[in-house]
């Protein structure tokens, strides 16, 4: 257990608080403000940020990156996945979004493949799928109550994955994990920037502060995440960040006066329990691999 935790698991647990409280606050400022001027205000933290944190790593390497393609790509795909997140939580309660975040793992396996040269077990695949089967759990009335939010958040689960995979494959290659913080986040704020005379509304010092608070916790979450997608392999990172349902039960009932039915609750289980079980199978394969080196 020590290994898996060291190998990344404990990170992704800690990603999951961070993005579920980032979520929340998401949530409570969507119904007030158009998504241009949430984030350019955060992207404007995780980026001051990002330099300050810059000034203090060794020689020339603080923002610099080897792999300008990718990080371009996935700074698209992180600007594509945000826009889609913050319409889907506008249409969509708090814990219905986690429908999506179960899926992600799918869209991983079969992105990794290509991308990474990471191809899942047939092990693997029977959990993705056992995972899949509790989504589908957590529609009470079928595929016939599905909406626009649905269809916009499927696609912000698939461009959200695209930069998970993105991320790791940048890991792969350099080592400078606040690079894949920075430059997303200014792609975002640039983008979003443009926008902002024309959304703009006056913002209450505590809804400054709140947008100031969902950027400091954007930054932490993201930072821990592109950590651990150097000890855990893509569907198993997305595998383990359902654990963020249950951040997303607790929130929502607290918070939003959301409560989820029991259906929910099953298969949000089962879709938690299959994330485990891949992460633990990802420890396994590559202890057997370093053994083999070793050998």
């Amino acid at each position: 257990m020590k290994g898996l935790v060291s190998g990344g698991a404990g990170l992704v647990v800690a990603y999951t608080g961070f993005i579920a409280l980032a979520d929340a606050i998401t949530k409570f400022l969507a119904a007030g403000y158009a998504a241009p001027q949430m984030y350019a205000v955060s992207g404007v933290v995780v980026v001051a940020l990002c330099l300050a944190v810059a000034r203090f790593k060794p020689g020339r390497e603080r923002l610099r990156t080897v792999c300008r393609r990718a990080m371009a790509l996935r700074a698209a795909a992180t600007v594509l996945a945000t826009i889609c997140f913050f319409l889907a939580f506008r249409h969509l309660a708090f814990a219905e979004v986690f429908l999506f975040i179960g899926v992600m793992p799918l869209f991983a396996a079969l992105l990794a493949g290509p991308i990474l040269g990471e191809y899942a077990s047939p092990v693997a695949w029977g959990a993705l799928c056992t995972g899949f089967v509790g989504v589908l759990c957590l529609f009470p009335q079928g595929f016939a109550g599905m909406g626009p939010g649905h269809a916009i958040a499927l696609l912000a689960a698939l461009f959200g994955t695209l930069s998970i995979v993105l991320s790791r494959y940048i890991g792969c290659h350099e080592s400078n994990g606040l690079a894949q913080v920075f430059y997303p986040n200014l792609a975002l704020l640039l983008v979003m920037a443009a926008a902002l005379p024309f959304v703009w509304r006056p913002m209450p010092l505590a809804d400054l502060a709140l947008a100031v608070g969902y950027g400091v916790t954007l930054f932490v979450a993201r930072w821990l995440l592109v950590l651990a997608l150097r000890g855990l392999a893509a569907h198993a990172v997305t595998s383990l960040m359902k654990l963020q349902f249950v951040w997303m039960v607790l929130i929502g009932a607290l918070v939003f006066g959301e409560w989820p039915g029991p259906l929910t609750f099953l298969g949000a289980g089962i879709v938690v329990l299959s994330g485990l079980f891949l992460a633990y199978e990802d420890h396994l394969r590559r202890a057997l691999e370093a053994r083999l080196v070793r050998a």
